[in-house]
């Protein structure tokens, strides 16, 4: 369809629909170019201080073919289970027995991990390796109101939840509603 044969109101709305196209996509590179002049990410995920046989994990994690299929602290692939956070969803007895024995942590099959799945390699790894990709794991903790963090943000407080409200809500927003942070529990201690 030529652009001359369209109507006005034609015309207008795909004139709409290429202007919001292209503001989006010059904010998309605004963003970016901000992003990656900052020496830190903008909202942080993952906290981590490794110890070392936490530190002999990560070098395991890189190396033993876990970035295969997974990805942790931006090594890796999407294909399997993203990890960053995952210590602060399991514990680090959960952590050793999954890779010690997944088929027996599940109800059902895993898809992957067990003797003759194609990461077999898990299961022929020496226990203090094993042990050490689970220390690892288990210290990959996600940043309370994170969204790989089970728990709110500790206080209530989070940097960008408060920048959202502040940008988005109209101003009678917090008189008129409860923000869910206030009431939430906020004793809950991450494993």
């Amino acid at each position: 369809m030529a652009i001359s044969n369209m109507k006005l109101g034609e015309k207008l709305l795909f004139g709409g629909f290429a202007l919001i196209g292209i503001m989006a996509f010059i904010s998309w590179i605004v963003l970016e170019v901000v992003r990656s002049r900052l020496d830190k990410p903008m909202f942080p995920v993952l906290q981590y201080e490794f110890s070392e046989q936490g530190k002999h994990g990560s070098a395991l994690f890189r190396t033993s073919g876990c970035t295969i299929c997974h990805r942790a602290m931006r090594n890796g692939t999407n294909m399997g289970l993203v990890l960053d956070g995952i210590g602060s969803k399991r514990t680090l007895e959960q952590l050793n027995k999954f890779l010690s024995d997944p088929e027996a942590t599940y109800p059902g099959p895993t898809m992957d991990h067990g003797p003759s799945k194609g990461a077999a390699f898990v299961a022929e790894m020496p226990q203090k390796d094993l042990q050490a990709i689970a220390v690892f794991l288990s210290e990959l903790r996600a940043n309370p109101g994170s969204n790989a963090s089970r728990f709110p943000p500790a206080g209530g407080e989070s940097k960008f939840i408060d920048e959202m409200i502040r940008m988005w809500a109209p101003d009678s927003w917090k008189s008129e509603y409860k923000d869910v942070r206030d009431e939430a529990p906020l004793n809950a201690k991450e494993n």
